[in-house]
């Protein structure tokens, strides 16, 4: 099989793409494989890590207010759509899929004028403007959610699948729960919450859980906090003006970057969070309660439409961005860690929406556009 895949930007786009690539590898070894993106993206450095090979067009969101940046933009992005023809004529793909980013309305729009089979996934659940766009050209759309197929108009296929993504559910032993929990210098008898704002931290949320340590409020459970990398040693700092030493604090393991992110999500018993798509996925698939605050001014605002997804099955508690600070957090951890019935039925409801198949479900809708 020949396959392209158009994917830039964030991670939350190319990971599936390269997610799906890989089952793709795994049925078929022979498959050739390339991606299509921008120059500007994480696709150059997560691309060839994977084993990948990236060819670059010029892509840009274009926005209705009539300005000569925007100009230049729609001049360049209507360029990328001649060198993503070019791309496609020349290595004469089976299929070309899109995951993702503006890079997704040059790619498809080109392949769908070649006549070549086209296959969307959406990770949204509120999908971005580039799908529904692209509705009518694509042979078939893949969702994440099944909230987000009545929202995507006039095409003709819409699945249900759900992302792919690399955490899944593990079944540890007590001695192996052990070794994961002793590993972050924490207690295995207390229960534990799971803080992270993303790859790169989160402000909002760093703030609020230095006011849970300014005041001593997680007495009766303990975090592992990743902080995101650019903002530890400002954070380091501030806590060495309230006298506390970043690496010896009570019932509290404060790092940059969690590196063994899956084993950590598997022995916790909450998960405090944003709202991105594939972490919604992966809390989901583990069948953990969460607490969520949605990344606000994002389009659509779309972390809101997917804490929603878990929130309405009771699996999630939703606080705002604006809404949060320390005692309003801390409450809401405390009324679902230090109550076992409350955790069990979270958990419960979380694995309701697992879709830890969905590789399996995406390459059988590929094997059907593909004679």
């Amino acid at each position: 099989m020949r396959v392209i895949i158009a994917a830039a930007g964030t991670a939350g786009h190319i990971n599936p793409g390269l997610a799906i690539a890989n089952k793709i590898k795994k049925e078929q070894s022979g498959s050739e494989i390339i991606f299509i993106g921008t120059t500007r993206g994480l696709e150059n450095d997560l691309v060839p890590r994977a084993g990948y090979k990236l060819k670059t067009i010029d892509a840009y969101g274009l926005s209705k207010e009539i300005s000569i940046d925007n100009l230049k933009k729609m001049y360049k992005t209507l360029k990328g759509f001649g060198e993503a023809k070019k791309i496609i004529k020349e290595f004469k793909p089976d299929i070309v899929i899109g995951t993702g980013g503006y890079i997704c309305g040059a790619t498809i729009t080109a392949a769908h004028s070649l006549k070549i089979p086209t296959l969307l996934h959406e990770s949204n659940a509120f999908p971005g403007k580039a799908v529904k766009m692209l509705a009518k050209k694509a042979d078939t759309i893949l969702v994440s959610f099944e909230d987000a197929v009545p929202r995507i108009k006039n095409c003709k296929n819409v699945v249900f699948t759900g992302t792919p993504v690399k955490i899944r559910k593990q079944n540890y032993s007590t001695e192996e729960r052990n070794r994961i929990i002793y590993g972050v210098d924490l207690e295995v008898n207390k229960p534990i919450v799971l803080v992270f704002g993303g790859s790169q931290g989160a402000k909002k949320i760093n703030d609020t859980i230095i006011e849970i340590i300014k005041n001593k409020l997680n007495k009766e459970y303990q975090m592992i906090w990743a902080t995101g990398p650019k903002q530890f040693d400002n954070i380091k700092e501030e806590l060495e003006e309230l006298g506390l030493n970043i690496n010896n604090i009570s019932n509290i393991k404060i790092l940059p970057y969690i590196y063994n992110m899956e084993e950590i999500m598997n022995v916790v018993d909450v998960i405090v969070a944003r709202s991105g798509a594939m972490t919604i996925t992966e809390i989901s698939n583990l069948g953990k309660p969460s607490i969520l605050i949605p990344l606000p001014n994002v389009s659509h605002n779309h972390q809101l439409y997917n804490a929603k997804v878990l929130e309405k099955i009771g699996a999630a508690r939703i606080i705002l961005n604006d809404e949060i600070d320390g005692n309003k957090l801390n409450n809401t951890i405390e009324e679902i860690v230090l109550n076992k019935e409350n955790v069990k039925t979270m958990e419960e409801n979380a694995l309701k929406i697992s879709t830890a198949d969905a590789e399996d479900k995406i390459y059988e809708e590929i094997r059907k556009l593909v004679k």
